[in-house]
């Protein structure tokens, strides 16, 4: 990953890469994009008839009814972000930390972005109260806040906010005018389903809802770009998508015929996409869980991760044993977690977090071998923490870690008494 502020240049251009699956594209997928290489065609500003009818029907199935005119596909979230950001007008509101890519939206369209803290329970969602303080503060500057981008599965801390936490953070948005873009990019990677509530916020009040997933949290590698975003079904909604399309015909943000063509079977989820990504999610859930306790165990806070393919955690209690290394603010964190490791480590500064505040987010992609074949091998081992690969790798960690001067092993007996009593203020 390159430097946070390389000497010339603005930091916008070296923001953190999404998190690696670690995993090689399913040769379905490549099937499906080799095959459609040959097109001549270009496909249309806001995605072709298939993508968008393989859209609509992904959203059908998960309790959303949409029908294509609706819908909106862009080669990437950010242009897709970007493209309804103008379309609303005003100032942006964003949690505490939040997804890397969306403060560069704003900026790029000079509009102003506010940060609002997250709640004890998660991150993703601003809390409803500094929600309702930040908005009468900005407005009382002169500003105008108009929207507020959220997470129901959240880049970077990996949680998902409880119904009830949501759903006040969206009443406290709606009363003050908001609209509301649901990023919902890794809704489909919840380590434990069966556990694990996960509801939308158009699911409560679709009428001032636009979602947005970007297809590469679940279903295609970060080098195929594509998103597509779910507008309301009101006169508001066909209006707002309108001025987004030609915001994104203007930025000639069209989908590559090719990954249209995969991006459409894959939404489509036949058997093959859905396998690959429920035994990907449970590969990614397993280690990302050694590493969480890896964390905890070496004395950093992190929250349980319950989606995605990374963890968000807090060094600050280990400040002293990491100022000892010249290393004490977020930058300096980055810079030495990525030589360390030899994986990107972005810092908390790229999320919006303080600068002073010592936090990142670990990535576990990195962690699941060198080549196809180790990669390739977790997803079937009954146990992918006894792959050899895995486990060094795991070591190197805890080793890398161990360094600081904190005792750390990942055979952690007393990890459920430590995880109960854990109970501080979480990274926000």
């Amino acid at each position: 990953m390159p430097r946070t502020v390389p000497e010339g240049h603005g930091p916008v251009r070296y923001g953190p890469p999404a998190p690696d699956p670690g995993l090689p594209v399913l040769p379905e997928l490549a099937a499906v994009l080799a095959a459609s290489a040959g097109r001549a065609h270009t496909e249309p500003p806001g995605g072709s008839p298939a993508l968008l009818d393989a859209a609509a029907g992904y959203w059908r199935r998960r309790g959303l009814p949409s029908e294509r005119g609706q819908l909106a596909a862009a080669s990437g979230a950010q242009p897709l972000l970007c493209a309804v950001i103008a379309a609303v007008g005003g100032d942006v509101l964003l949690p505490r930390p939040c997804t890397a890519w969306c403060p560069p939206q704003a900026r790029l369209l000079g509009r102003q972005s506010f940060h609002v803290p997250t709640p004890a329970e998660c991150g993703g969602v601003p809390d409803p109260y500094a929600l309702l303080e930040t908005v009468r503060r900005v407005r009382a500057e002169g500003g105008d806040p108009r929207l507020l981008v959220l997470s129901v599965a959240d880049d970077p801390t990996a949680t998902v906010p409880p119904p009830e936490v949501l759903h006040a953070t969206v009443e406290a948005a709606l009363g003050e005018g908001l609209h509301i873009v649901s990023d919902e990019t890794w809704r489909d990677t919840l380590h434990h389903p069966g556990q694990t509530v996960l509801i939308g916020p158009a699911e409560m009040v679709p009428q001032q809802v636009t979602v947005l997933t970007d297809l590469v949290g679940a279903f295609l590698p970060a080098d195929w770009p594509a998103a597509v975003a779910r507008f309301p079904d009101t006169a508001e909604g066909a209006a707002l998508r309108a001025r987004a399309l030609d915001v994104l015909t203007v930025l000639g943000s069209s989908v590559a015929a090719p990954v249209a063509a995969a991006a459409a079977y894959a939404l489509g989820e036949p058997a093959e996409v859905s396998e690959r990504l429920t035994a990907a999610v449970r590969l990614h859930a397993r280690v990302a869980e050694a590493v969480h306790r890896t964390l905890l165990t070496a004395g950093a806070f992190a929250r349980a991760p319950q989606a995605g393919r990374h963890l968000y955690a807090d060094f600050g209690p280990l400040r002293d044993a990491l100022a000892a290394r010249g290393v004490s603010d977020a930058m300096e964190l980055e810079d030495h977690l990525t030589e360390r490791l030899g994986m990107p480590v972005p810092g908390g500064h790229r999320f919006g977090d303080e600068l002073g505040a010592l936090r990142a987010r670990i990535p576990v992609g990195p962690l699941l071998g060198t080549d196809s074949g180790q990669r390739l091998a977790g997803l079937t081992a009954p146990d992918p923490l006894e792959l050899p690969h895995v486990e060094r790798a795991l070591s190197g960690l805890a080793g890398a870690l161990g360094e600081w001067g904190i005792p750390c092993s990942n055979e952690v007996e007393s990890l459920g008494k430590r995880a109960d009593a854990q109970r501080m203020e979480p990274p926000r």
